[in-house]
């Protein structure tokens, strides 16, 4: 077994995971100001992800570019991988390659603190991203507990690149937040990846 071929029901069961669906997790989070050469890349490049419409030209054009300018907001405070295996528990399942995390550290050579995991959504539906994302967060959490990172809250996001939606696990308490933010909406999706990783 995966990250990629578990199912919300499998999940619950066999981490023992209670899932929450009635909650708005980034209601107060303020909108970033980010500069208008980003926006007018970003529009660029969205353009033409959609044009081609495939999961890689979202990946490349649209969710890896976002990803690198939050770090650079940071001042690579936290870490971006893409792409990299992260196999924490193959016993149960907690193995494969994640599309991206991003860590609260600025150590890029080596993973030692993911906060988000940032999953392409499958057929371009979020829906189906849920549960490979779930996993992955739920391996996150492992590893920070078994590597004493003091992160115990771990977030989750699935994107179409044009799409997104949060996740947020703390302890065996899943929440899928309520509302899906576009990309039309960026600043305040910034907004909601300086709160994920505390900045």
């Amino acid at each position: 077994m995966a990250y990629s071929t578990f199912s919300l029901a499998e999940i619950k069961t066999q981490f023992h995971i209670t899932l929450i669906e009635d909650q708005k997790l980034f209601d107060e989070v303020k909108p970033l100001e980010i500069s208008d050469t980003f926006v007018r890349m970003l529009e660029y490049n969205a353009h033409l992800a959609l044009a081609i419409d495939t999961e890689k030209a979202r990946s490349e054009f649209i969710i890896a570019p976002v990803l690198a300018e939050h770090r650079r907001m940071c001042k690579s405070r936290i870490s971006l991988f893409s792409g990299v295996d992260f196999t924490v528990d193959p016993q149960h399942g907690l193995s494969g390659t994640c599309d991206f995390i991003i860590s609260r550290s600025p150590e890029q050579f080596y993973i030692t603190a993911p906060v988000i995991i940032i999953v392409e959504a499958k057929n371009d539906r979020i829906t189906n991203g849920l549960p490979q994302c779930l996993a992955e967060m739920v391996a996150a959490q492992l590893f920070n507990t078994r590597m004493g990172t003091g992160v115990e809250t771990v977030y989750g996001i699935v994107s179409t690149g044009s799409l997104w939606r949060c996740l947020k696990l703390a302890g065996t308490a899943a929440s899928i937040d309520q509302d899906e933010y576009y990309l039309r909406d960026i600043r305040y999706i910034f907004g909601i990846l300086a709160q994920m990783v505390g900045a």
